[in-house]
């Protein structure tokens, strides 16, 4: 694995705001019974839609040569099964369904995942090859690991939950907040791998091609 360590703007900006949250507690904004964690919600969620639609716009998944399709087909299913996890499969929006159906559609998801690391070599070894040398942006990276587990601390109340989590009150509006720094994230590493692709078919389809002399 490669890390590039290069300190980019959008990180410096994501760091900062990841430690501006814990204070906004201090504050006393007002959650207006709870419509500011709930607009915030459905924020995250049309972001993970926009993941989802914009890797598979972006990257042309099923154009890409064998290995490549089958990963950035599963990275499309990552944003979904993240877009699931944040609706709670859904329930959060029709919450009348039985919870049959949203299983139904957690077992689905989660199986698109597993399954095809399971069945499908090529994108084994593509997934493998990347690991080896895909140059990751070290800073980012850390920024949006943290933030993730930041979130799922003060989720839960775990033990380091007090050192982000002032006020008690505030307990989902900053475990909403700091899942906004770990989505923006998780999308700049991704559109950062994708340019890298785009660019390198750019380049392997124009090399070699005879320069036009006046």
């Amino acid at each position: 694995m490669k890390f590039n360590t290069q300190l980019t703007l959008p990180t410096l900006l994501l760091g900062l705001l990841a430690v501006a949250i814990p204070f906004t507690a201090n504050w006393h904004l007002p959650l207006l019974d709870g419509l500011v964690v709930r607009c915030i919600e459905n924020g995250q969620a049309l972001w993970l839609l926009f993941g989802a639609v914009f890797t598979f716009c972006y990257i042309r998944p099923l154009s890409c040569s064998e290995g490549k399709k089958q990963f950035w087909l599963w990275a499309v299913v990552w944003w979904l099964v993240l877009l699931g996890r944040s609706t709670s499969w859904g329930r959060d929006y029709f919450p009348e369904h039985p919870k049959l159906v949203f299983r139904a559609i957690s077992v689905v998801l989660i199986a698109m995942i597993i399954l095809p690391v399971l069945i499908s070599k090529p994108l084994r070894r593509e997934m493998v090859r990347r690991f080896r040398e895909e140059p990751l942006p070290l800073w980012l990276l850390v920024i949006t690991v943290c933030t993730f587990l930041i979130s799922d601390t003060v989720e839960h109340h775990r033990l380091l939950g007090p050192l982000f989590l002032h006020n008690a009150h505030y307990g989902d509006l900053i475990e909403e907040l700091y899942e906004v720094p770990f989505m923006v994230g998780l999308f700049l590493i991704n559109f950062g791998i994708m340019r890298r692709d785009k660019h390198e078919a750019y380049s392997s389809v124009h090399v070699g091609k005879p320069q036009l002399v006046d």
